[in-house]
């Protein structure tokens, strides 16, 4: 396939070095803040033109343009994996395009990493067995590099809202501390922000009697990266708007076909 990157980070470039271990080619690198972007076949700044000759797309940038963006990738008709996090007020709008879209294709997710999707179904499962045991009190903490725009991350967010999902007396996600305690119904999503780190994330399970957690951390972006890829490659032969987790349901009940 041949592949256009938007956003050239440092995500951007691991995502260029598995496509060329799997066999597909990057046409065209999209960033404005990357001196290499500057000179073609690249570029600052998307346009329809750069996809001309795309059959795919895999992003990896920042929220701000992100409907311009979706837009042109429907009317090129591509298949477009989308990592971008931080852009939720613009998903209805994004999915409603997508179902009108003929032939368009979109996978959307916070994090790509089968790991991560792991860590996902362990939290709802934990969630689940506690949700009959009052003692526990639950919540959410994550740890980024300083370099991460957006917080809580995405990731830290599909957790909650997995949590959520099977935790009765929990009803809403609190990411900010409030003056004063956090009410009992309120998850709470602590963030840090410091050094290099590329991700860790952790449930934790709190009683009198003990303090349990489930915890993913994230020794590159590597993994990250190849399931992009391996999401783009699902993608290819596909329509509509799709979300990380029914790739990822495929991947586990049936492996890469």
């Amino acid at each position: 396939m041949n592949v256009v990157l938007v956003g050239y980070g440092r995500m951007g470039r691991e995502v260029e070095k598995v496509l060329a271990e799997r066999g597909h080619k990057t046409v065209c690198r999209v960033d404005e803040k990357t001196p290499e972007c500057r000179h073609e076949p690249n570029a600052a700044a998307l346009t329809a033109e750069l996809l001309r000759e795309a059959d795919g797309v895999i992003e990896f940038a920042l929220a701000p343009g992100i409907p311009e963006r979706i837009a042109l990738y429907a009317q090129a008709g591509l298949p477009a994996v989308i990592g971008t996090t931080g852009w939720e007020e613009h998903a209805e709008a994004a999915r409603l395009l997508y179902k009108e879209s003929d032939g368009a294709a979109l996978l959307r997710g916070s994090n790509f990493s089968v790991g991560a999707h792991l860590f996902f179904r362990m939290c709802a499962a934990a969630a689940r067995l506690v949700n009959t045991l009052p003692e526990y009190d639950a919540a959410l903490r994550e740890h980024h590099h300083s370099r991460k725009a957006d917080f809580p991350s995405g990731t830290a967010l599909t957790a909650a809202r997995a949590v959520l999902a099977e935790m009765d007396r929990k009803t809403a996600v609190v990411s900010s501390l409030p003056e004063g305690p956090i009410p009992p119904e309120a998850l709470q999503v602590a963030s840090l922000r410091v050094g290099a780190v590329p991700g860790v994330h952790e449930l934790i399970l709190d009683s009198p009697a003990d303090f349990l957690t489930v915890k993913h951390e994230a020794r590159g972006r590597g993994g990250f990266a190849l399931g992009a890829v391996r999401g783009l490659e699902w993608l290819s032969s596909r329509h509509g708007w799709f979300e990380a987790e029914t790739f990822m349901d495929h991947l586990f009940q049936e492996g890469e076909k």
